[in-house]
């Protein structure tokens, strides 16, 4: 058996190179070995290029390859069992997760500005028009093309109905696949079911602002994880006109990323203003009750999972209270997300001063199905293989996918290390690649995050050799 040439998200060793497509907990596992990184070269965006030395002091920054989204970069790997050249292109597609993901919050001559376009060093440059454009993106997903077929991880993403810059990287996408079909699709299926569909973050930040101005008595605290958010908080300050306190580590991760150098928006001091983001793990209910004591307070969580929680339990039973409104979420546009949610009245997080509302920096299951139509992949695999409520995007998307291998039932799981053996399909107009090719996907191990609770790490992606 070869050892793995490709890593993505997976830092165990044992590959060539390795891709990172952002700097959340749950897809740097590894990368805080003892002694610092040393197994070989990590590709990842210019932005966590600059985020990740604070997070992983020991990473010896030699091995940074800082590709800009809409860039490409050529791999020559060498098979360790035949010594074989093995040529990928890998192509980097902003996935708009995070961080400062969100560009709908700007208006249109906001958006992109010239920028450097930050390439690995001895790499051949492909021309994409969007490199410019998206040489600000933080979360990327990456497209690989050549001798081992054609491979698509989408890391986390969410491409929203309406955004230009979704639009942008969809069009990045496409022209990089050239009418080539991917064999092998790895899918962010966090809300991979047909009932987890929420509005655009625009259209929620919005409604948040209507809460803090609801409450103009109050303070107010936003749980938030240590990157991402950036621009919804950014749109809270500049609607109500005020600072937002985050605590240090926080201040030192927005000024890396280049946001409000000037300390204009962002403050540690708390006499400053009455709006706090503190770390989502601390908002529970004994700190709000704790607060209250001093002063009124009230929390507002903006995430995805607490909403589908309240939203699930409010399904399940009765207290008596009417029922939520089903409203039509619409702007942006194209189309409209129906949801049973008042804007007016968002679902508590607990039963008292706290709110949840859904914004979601992962696709909600439209989006998903949008995506798949885009790629209509000949395999698609999800990247989370277990959460609260996993879905196999097989499961829903099979009639989407060009191979058998695609079944509409969704297949048991079995405990431990997942290792999966997928044949991708012959690309009529592809390029030259083994007769036979198999693909060799391995799961890292699971593990749950006492921040989201509920939803179970991400895993990686380990692109081998057939046996």
């Amino acid at each position: 058996m070869d050892e793995g040439l490709v890593s993505v998200d997976k830092f165990s060793g044992g590959s060539q190179v390795y891709f990172l497509t952002h700097l959340h907990r749950d897809h740097t596992r590894g990368l805080d070995a003892a002694g610092g990184w040393r197994h070989g070269p990590l590709y990842c965006s210019p932005v966590t290029a600059r985020l990740l030395p604070t997070r992983f002091p020991d990473f010896d920054a030699s091995l940074l390859r800082p590709l800009a989204g809409g860039a490409s970069a050529s791999l020559s790997l060498s098979s360790p069992s035949t010594g074989r050249s093995v040529s990928i292109v890998v192509t980097a597609i902003p996935a708009l997760h995070c961080p400062g993901a969100n560009p709908t919050y700007r208006t249109p001559s906001q958006f992109d500005r010239p920028h450097s376009v930050l390439l690995p060093s001895g790499a051949k440059s492909v021309h994409c028009g969007f490199a410019v454009a998206f040489s600000r993106a933080g979360s990327l997903m990456y497209l690989f093309r050549g001798d081992l077929g054609c491979m698509l991880n989408t890391g986390d993403f969410r491409w929203e109905r309406g955004c230009e810059r979704a639009r942008a990287a969809k069009k990045a996408l496409l022209e990089a696949l050239a009418g080539d079909t991917v064999d092998v699709l790895y899918l962010d299926n966090t809300y991979c079911h047909p009932s987890l569909n929420f509005p655009p973050r625009p259209i929620v930040a919005e409604q948040m602002v209507y809460i803090i101005r609801a409450h103009p008595d109050h303070e107010i605290i936003i749980g938030v994880d240590t990157l991402g958010k950036e621009d919804l908080l950014l749109h809270i300050s500049r609607e109500l006109d005020t600072k937002i306190w985050v605590w240090p580590q926080r201040l030192q991760t927005i000024h890396l990323l280049g946001i409000d150098n000037k300390h204009e928006i962002f403050t540690t001091q708390t006499s400053l203003t009455r709006i706090r983001a503190v770390p989502r793990y601390s908002l529970t209910i004994d700190s709000l009750d704790a607060l209250n004591t001093v002063c009124p307070t009230i929390g507002i969580m903006p995430s995805g999972i607490p909403w589908l929680w309240k939203h699930s339990e409010v399904k399940a039973k009765s207290d008596g209270k009417s029922p939520a409104k089903s409203i039509e979420c619409k702007g942006l546009d194209e189309g409209a997300i129906e949801m049973d949610y008042d804007p007016r009245s968002p679902p508590k997080l607990f039963e008292k001063d706290s709110y949840t509302l859904p914004y979601s920096e992962h696709a909600c299951f439209a989006e998903l199905e949008d995506f798949m139509q885009t790629v209509r992949p000949s395999t698609v695999v999800g990247i989370v293989s277990s959460s609260f409520c996993y879905v196999n995007p097989r499961h829903h998307f099979s009639h989407l996918c060009g191979d058998n291998v695609c079944s509409d039932k969704t297949p048991v799981k079995s405990k431990g290390r997942d290792n999966a053996i997928l044949t991708p399909k012959k690309r009529k107009n592809g390029s030259k690649t083994p007769k036979e090719r198999k693909v060799r996907i391995s799961s890292s191990s699971l593990y749950r995050s006492r921040v989201t609770m509920k939803r179970k790490e991400c895993c990686g992606a380990k692109i081998k050799e057939p046996e």
